[in-house]
């Protein structure tokens, strides 16, 4: 991933400065926002930065609840293309209260 990426994420970056974000370290947190709350052109961006079998790995082996279930579903079946593969929803889907 390079610097610049990061620019294009910004207002989805919320909780955390920018300037101190580690592109590798933060990888987990990075994906998981922009899957969960990013835009079309954010996530086409996205797979600029990081390669499309590198965010797909994150988003199966590192879950976060960040999800509503039509977002879950959405970047998971078509944005992904994870139809076939396991991913319980329980792990992703956030509960509204």
């Amino acid at each position: 991933m390079n610097k610049g990426c990061l620019a294009d994420f910004k207002d989805i970056l919320w909780s955390r400065k920018l300037k101190s974000l580690d592109y590798q370290k933060d990888k987990n947190y990075i994906i998981h926002q922009v899957l969960s709350l990013g835009t079309l052109d954010q996530l086409k961006q996205l797979f600029n930065c990081y390669p499309k079998k590198e965010v797909s790995q994150t988003f199966l082996n590192f879950p976060k609840k960040n999800y509503t279930p039509a977002s879950f579903n959405f970047i998971k079946n078509y944005v992904l293309k994870l139809k076939n593969k396991k991913a319980k929803p329980e792990k992703y889907v956030k509960t509204l209260f």
